[in-house]
């Protein structure tokens, strides 16, 4: 990833005084139900809320093709956000988890059924994780155009660890399916 930060940078918590490195975050958002720009607006807002969690880009919104879900879902927009945070992997996905269960995120129809919301950690600095809580790099962001095209739009250096270059992962799999939707835009304070 491009301007990735410095990681030589240490930030203390000011009441613990415990050392925690800054790490560049890529989270992807998606919405197929109720108001769709709305819930990834309230996700970008609810991150930029985050103590110890700092908004470094908001990628454009693409309207895309639901890709392994049920017949019949509706279209998804979806976007990327980058962060720079000094919070762990674990504390991000409790968050992400927190943010769409606060948009009634109903997660009893399988993990692919049409959605609310959703927040997913895709890259966590160089952090790897293969348990069953946390998986990082996100296992199938490799795979999907709505998450590589975003994130491209943003970083076009970027490589997802273990997997290679996104400019040549997204060449891999293509862009059908994506409709860049520059008449939505997610805005955020920079």
């Amino acid at each position: 990833m491009s301007e990735t930060p410095n990681p030589n940078i240490i930030d203390a918590d000011t009441l613990t005084g415990e050392m925690r490195p800054i790490r560049r975050v890529v989270i992807a958002l998606g919405s197929n139900l109720g108001e769709r720009l709305g819930n990834l607006q309230g996700a970008v807002d609810a991150l930029a809320d985050t103590p110890d969690v700092w908004i470094t880009g908001v990628s454009p919104v693409y309207e895309t093709e639901p890709v392994d879900c049920p017949p019949d879902s509706p279209t998804f927009l979806n976007a990327v956000v980058l962060v720079d945070t000094t919070l762990s992997a674990h504390r991000l996905l409790d968050r992400a988890l927190a943010i769409e269960d606060a948009y009634d995120r109903d997660r009893s129809h399988g993990g692919n059924a049409p959605r609310t919301l959703d927040v997913d950690l895709i890259v966590v600095g160089d952090r790897l994780s293969e348990t069953d809580v946390l998986r990082l790099p996100h296992p199938q962001a490799h795979e999907r155009a709505f998450v590589l095209q975003p994130w491209l739009d943003l970083e076009p250096d970027a490589q997802i660890p273990g997997q290679g270059p996104i400019s040549v992962l997204l060449e891999k799999v293509g862009t059908d399916g994506l409709t860049r939707r520059d008449d939505l835009v997610l805005e955020y304070d920079e």
